[in-house]
């Protein structure tokens, strides 16, 4: 289903969506991020990249998963927390950002399905944002099999037609939220069919391919386990976990109870995410730690996204978003240490 949508009409559009909870990018002291929509004025086709992808709506930084308490006559009573019933709308969603959706959703939903994820990522529709230019220079999407116009994971995309929207809708969610606003769209016409594909096609000539011959990564690194390269490479490395923070397919998490009250034994399980690029990420209980350093932390982020996701999934787990690299505090750019992975022995 195609639309187009003249861009002064969009709120009027967002009014018909009452019954979702709408997010959006919101600019706050130059840093745009994912945030609830309390006005309809408020999509900017220009944005840069916000510092945090959608992820953390459907999968959020810190999470209660039950609650807990030892009752009077010695039973232990638990209230599981699932979320709430609440349709949600993200707009704005960049395409490397819906991609690493599908990649989340491989871990939360393949061998064992985690319920808080997929009653989330079931109640939320995707409006993307094609990338008419790169929304930062550190994107490198095209490099990891993506692309700026992308539909992978979204259930609408939206490309900026200079003084309109052209909406492509792939899904049945994606489907309803242009039935709702079915009066305020108009039918593409030959001029603008055009115009898209022309659109779609200079868009990819303007995203530079910053690694070639990527497919070569996964078997190399497989010979490079204990390898110095390691070393060399996480040694501007201050640990402080930015680059898995502000990763879209980084996953990884700690879960703790939190008691309240010891003599009533009152308290909620919480989860938050964590980052093997702390150092207490695999501490062993026996004190044993088998990533000690930062060459083995860093080696493990690189090995986790180029080799064993690919082994397992058969995908990067990796979209090429450039987070990692344009707010490292040091400068480490995972397109170089690639591409001296590709190179490494030659």
């Amino acid at each position: 289903m195609d639309k187009v949508l003249h861009k002064k009409a969009l709120p009027k559009w967002l009014k018909e969506l009452e019954s979702y909870e709408i997010y959006a990018p919101q600019e706050n002291d130059d840093l745009w991020s994912f945030e609830l929509v309390k006005s309809f004025e408020f999509l900017d086709s220009n944005y840069s990249n916000c510092i945090q992808s959608p992820k953390k709506i459907i999968f959020p930084q810190t999470e209660t998963l039950l609650k807990f308490e030892r009752l009077e006559n010695g039973k232990l009573e638990v209230e599981e927390q699932l979320p709430e019933d609440r349709k949600k709308v993200i707009f704005g969603v960049r395409p490397c950002d819906a991609k690493a959706l599908t990649l989340m959703d491989k871990v939360f939903t393949g061998d064992f399905e985690d319920l808080y994820y997929t009653k989330r990522r079931n109640q939320t529709t995707l409006v993307g944002l094609g990338c008419n230019t790169p929304p930062s220079p550190q994107c490198f999407c095209v490099s990891v099999g993506g692309s700026p116009h992308s539909n992978e994971g979204l259930d609408i995309l939206m490309t900026d037609l200079e003084d309109k929207y052209y909406l492509q809708s792939f899904t049945a969610k994606g489907n309803e939220l242009l039935i709702l606003g079915k009066n305020i769209f108009e039918e593409p016409n030959p001029d603008e069919k055009s115009m898209l594909k022309r659109i779609h096609q200079e868009a990819k000539n303007k995203f530079k391919t910053k690694l070639r011959e990527i497919e070569k990564i996964p078997d190399k690194l497989k010979g490079m386990f204990d390898s110095s390269f390691w070393d060399e490479e996480a040694m501007s490395c201050i640990r402080c976990g930015i680059c898995t923070y502000l990763c879209p397919t980084c996953h990884c998490f700690d879960i703790n109870d939190e008691v309240y009250s010891t003599s009533s034994l009152r308290g909620k399980r919480i989860r938050t995410w964590d980052t093997c690029q702390f150092p207490d990420f695999t501490m062993h209980s026996s004190g044993h730690n088998p990533r000690p350093d930062k060459a083995s932390r860093l080696r493990q982020r690189i090995f986790h996204k180029f080799q064993y996701f690919v082994e397992k999934f058969n995908a990067y787990q990796c979209t090429g978003c450039g987070r990692c690299i344009s707010k490292c505090p040091v400068g480490i750019d995972i397109t170089e240490i690639l591409e001296k992975v590709k190179n490494y022995g030659s």
